[in-house]
Order: C-alpha cells, then structure tokens, then sequence
C-alpha cells in the first residue's frame, strides 16, 4: 500500500503519511490519538466555560466522563446499524474501533441522553448544560474529523477543483470509489490515484468557523439552551450539503436515502423554528433559566480556617 496524499492545486504533498505510529511495541492509531485529543481539549472547554458561568467545574469532570462513553458507544452503534453488512459476517469487527467507524449524530444523540439523565440526578439546569458542553462537542467535531484524514475515509466523490485531494487508489476501501473516479484515475510511477472532495477537511473548516461564532456570541445569548440549539442549527446547515458529496454515506434501508442528511435537515428545520420561536417567548419558560448559580469564595474568611483549594473555587448558592 502506498502512504502519500496530495492536494495538487495547492502545492502540498506528504510523502508518506502513516495510520499508526508504534510506542514501546504498541501499535497506536492516529484515529484513536485525535479523538483522545479531541476528548482532552473538550474536558478544557467544558469546565473553563463552567467557570466563566460560575457553575462548579468538578460536576463537568464527572458528567464528562460519563458522557463520553455513552457518547462514544452511541456513535457506534449508530454506525454500525446503517453498515449492518460489514459487519454481520464478523461481529468482533464492531469492538474495533481503531479502523474507525464512529457516527457523529449517534454520539450527539448519546451526550443529549447522558445531559438529560445527569441533569436530573444532580438536580441541575439541562438547557445550561447543554450550552456549557455545546463548545466543547464542536471542538471534537472539528479535530475528530482529522481521523478520517489519517485512515483515507470520509471524502467525496471526484473533483478537480482548488481544494482537491490525491489519494492512492490501494489505500482506500473499494466501496468508497465511485465509477467517476474510476474513470479519472491518474497514473504516476506506475501507481494509481484517485482524486477527490477533501469532505472531511470542509467539516472541520465548517466546526471551526462556527466555533468561532459561537465563542463569540455566548455572552449575548438570551436564554439557557440557546447556544445549543444555535450548534445544532449550525452544524446540521454544513452536514446536509457536505454530506451529499461523501460516498460513503450511511443508508437508510430500503429507501437508499443518506440518514444522515435527513437527519441534518430535519435539525436545521427543527432547531430553526426553535429559535424563532423561543427568541420572543423564553421568559414564558422557565426551565430555560439555570437554577444554580456559584460565586467566587473569598480567598479568606474571618475567624475561620482558610478554605480548602478546592474550595476556593466555587460555592453554591441558590437562584
């Protein structure tokens, strides 16, 4: 198998871009690394926009680590119902998460189950914690999608415009060549290339400038939840035309339709009406209000013993 990948528009050419590196005798996939780094990076955002809220950042830590297994089990069984055929002949290949295979939307819909869940036994806002995590899945999004780039998944049909990606046709899978590409392939030093929509690097472009928005507008939002609904609305825009170039994309059985498509669509639609609607009639509604609010504890209180370092973080007080 070859190992290079080129954008030839733009002047860029790796040599040799590998799917693993090897530590101590382990094999490690660059896919695995990413969305590790994609996690780490969220648990930052997550609990660095909790105390800028003046919520306590420690229920993040333990909600977080709930919420990225269920997230990531969400993900794949998300993936795995709509590629039922890779894997009915091998059902172990499900548990091998490293050649990828992980849904988006499943793990959206893991984290809005895990929030639900979570809000309800610590007796917290849902809406705010929805809008505390919103930032921090996006990040994940937007590096996780780095993943497809390493296992040479995730991209669109041919092109052979600015961005267009070069790949070596014996290192992708056969299922994602479409006939157009076949009929363009290119051949240099006797190797094979297919040349493609880079959909992956388009998704991650499209996270980050919505991360940036969102980053920006958080101060301003009007009601608990709307930052999510804004993600939401956000994404699920870039998903429905980015995904309609993937030819990889996961079926609805016996329509033939991409689920994840209809899916986008009906967020941006669903959340649309959402926020139009809730932009004049939050203040009828208030679940959408947080019910907690923490302050800064003094760094020291008369007559008493200085307050643990933990504790001079946050402390709770009531709406």
């Amino acid at each position: 198998m070859h190992y290079d990948i080129s954008f030839p528009h733009l002047g860029i050419h790796l040599g040799h871009v590998g799917k693993s590196v090897t530590i101590f005798g382990f094999e490690i996939a660059y896919y695995g690394i990413i969305i590790g780094l994609a996690i780490l990076l969220g648990f930052v955002i997550a609990t660095a926009e909790a105390k800028r809220t003046r919520q306590n950042p420690e229920d993040y830590l333990d909600m977080g680590i709930i919420g990225v297994i269920v997230s990531i089990i969400g993900a794949r069984l998300y993936y795995v119902a709509f590629s039922w055929d890779m894997y009915k002949d091998n059902l172990l290949d499900i548990f091998n998460l490293r050649a990828g295979g992980l849904a988006i939307y499943g793990g959206v819909i893991g984290a809005v189950v895990s929030v639900i869940v979570l809000a309800k036994v610590k007796h917290l806002s849902g809406p705010q914690i929805f809008d505390t995590v919103a930032l921090a899945i996006l990040n994940g999004q937007m590096i996780g999608r780095w993943g497809n780039f390493f296992n040479r998944e995730a991209f669109g049909g041919y092109t052979d415009s600015l961005f267009a990606m070069r790949l070596p046709l014996d290192a992708v899978r056969a299922s994602d060549v479409t006939e157009q590409m076949r009929e363009n392939i290119e051949r240099v030093n006797g190797v094979s290339y297919i040349q493609v929509h880079p959909t992956f690097l388009y998704e991650s472009l499209w996270c980050m400038v919505l991360l940036i928005i969102l980053f920006a507008y958080r101060k301003h939002k009007k009601y608990e939840g709307e930052l999510f609904l804004l993600y939401l609305f956000g994404y699920g825009l870039g998903r429905v035309w980015i995904e309609g170039l993937r030819t990889d994309q996961l079926l609805i059985p016996g329509i033939g339709f991409p689920v994840s498509q209809l899916l986008a669509g009906l967020l941006v639609i669903g959340t649309g009406a959402a926020l139009v609607y809730l932009r004049k009639n939050h203040k009828r509604m208030p679940f959408l209000k947080s019910g907690k609010k923490y302050e800064p504890m003094p760094e020291k209180i008369e007559g008493k013993k200085p307050p643990k370092a933990k504790d001079k973080i946050f402390k709770f007080k009531e709406k």
